[in-house]
């Protein structure tokens, strides 16, 4: 069955042909700046080089109508289309196929993820147009973590308020971290139990996962909470907002663009919001920079503990996506931060690069720790396959 996977961010549009029953990949690409001057789309097929073609991006559904024309000289059936969708709200607690109510719900909870949800809604309806007769399914971020525990999901503000308006811990990232345990649990021959999976990327979250279910996840209400990120400030003490407006004199939209778009790595280093750059900026003295990762390996660390609390232990760590697969400093500062609990890596195991899962602790190493490169859309794709199939 072919899946065409369909991932819309605020400002960008990634998408990936693949066979769901042999993993083939037959085309995937990414359309960059949409909505800013510059736009492009990289596309890259299956045993070709990467080509980068310039053309206006006003909006999604013109970027859609590029990857449409692009994908349909490649002479493959599309049979079935996923689509990712950050935010699920109290709609999503399971991926659901596309029908006039359900993009409803999409478009309902966007307020809750505004830069994304509404620019999938978008994509979806336009899919719709392109391909008639064709089915779609949303696959949410957020149903992984629909089913934690309520301790962990509720909120301690007035119950009146907390149910009117929905408000609870929704998570995100869910896709990646699924596919990380099912990988896992495949590496490890179903001996991983309780597992603290690590998806660090420009965004960032820890998820305990006891036996395949959800404990906890350390992304709250929006994508915003918990970590410390590329651009986004992380956890930090709610009246901060109160503060900024009350004496700072900054409004809610401007506090909102600080938080999420001028904080995080890139607010402390002074540098850049790219670990990579980040890291050569501390190999080169800079102690902004280094302060940097300094604080996303403690924080990593605390929330590591967070959610391993959540299970009542920890037997496995899996680091994944952007910085988790490919930051082997980032790795070792964590771990670092970790070896009072007992968690020791093979340095040169943790050097070697690759595209697979691997061990990288050490032999008397109390926590195993794993890379495991993640796979949302192939996620994606199987449950198109089971809702479509």
């Amino acid at each position: 069955m072919n899946v065409l996977v369909i991932n819309a961010g605020s400002s960008s549009l990634k998408y990936q042909l693949l066979d769901v029953d042999t993993r083939e990949v037959y085309a995937k690409g990414n359309c960059e700046r949409i909505g800013i001057d510059g736009s492009f789309i990289g596309h890259e097929e299956m045993g070709g080089d990467k080509q980068k073609l310039v053309v206006e991006l006003p909006d999604h559904k013109t970027a859609m109508k590029y990857v449409n024309e692009i994908l349909s000289k490649l002479g493959k059936t599309v049979d079935g289309i996923g689509h990712r969708v950050v935010q699920g709200g109290w709609y999503f607690p399971e991926s659901k196929v596309v029908t006039d109510e359900t993009l409803g719900w999409v478009r309902e909870v966007a307020p809750l993820a505004p830069l994304h949800n509404y620019a999938e809604a978008d994509v979806i309806e336009m899919c719709r147009d392109l391909y008639p007769g064709i089915g779609n399914v949303i696959v949410a971020d957020s149903a992984f973590h629909y089913s934690i525990p309520e301790r962990a999901h509720r909120y301690a503000l007035p119950r009146d308020v907390v149910d009117k308006l929905h408000i609870r811990k929704y998570g995100a990232h869910g896709t990646s971290h699924r596919f990380i345990w099912r990988a896992v649990d495949e590496f490890t021959n179903h001996t991983a139990h309780k597992l603290v999976s690590c998806h660090l990327g420009s965004g960032a979250s820890l998820c305990a996962i006891e036996d395949g279910k959800d404990m906890d996840t350390t992304m709250g209400l929006t994508p915003l909470d918990g970590l410390i990120m590329g651009t986004r400030c992380g956890t930090v003490d709610p009246a901060t907002v109160f503060y900024l407006q009350r004496v700072g004199g900054y409004s809610i939209d401007e506090i909102d663009n600080m938080m999420n778009k001028q904080s995080g790595l890139f607010a402390v280093s002074g540098v850049s919001s790219d670990s990579r750059d980040i890291e050569d900026g501390a190999a080169k003295g800079d102690k902004n920079c280094q302060m940097a990762l300094d604080m996303f390996s403690y924080r990593t660390a605390q929330l590591f503990c967070e959610m391993a609390e959540a299970m009542h232990g920890v037997d496995t760590m899996a680091f994944s996506a952007g910085i988790g697969e490919n930051s082997s400093a980032m790795r070792a500062g964590v771990c670092r931060e970790l070896e009072w609990l007992g968690v020791k890596i093979d340095e040169e195991k943790n050097n070697v690069r690759s595209g697979e899962v691997r061990d990288i602790s050490a032999p008397d190493s109390k926590i195993r720790v794993l890379i495991v490169p993640t796979d949302e859309e192939y996620m994606i794709a199987l449950d198109v396959k089971e809702l479509l199939g």
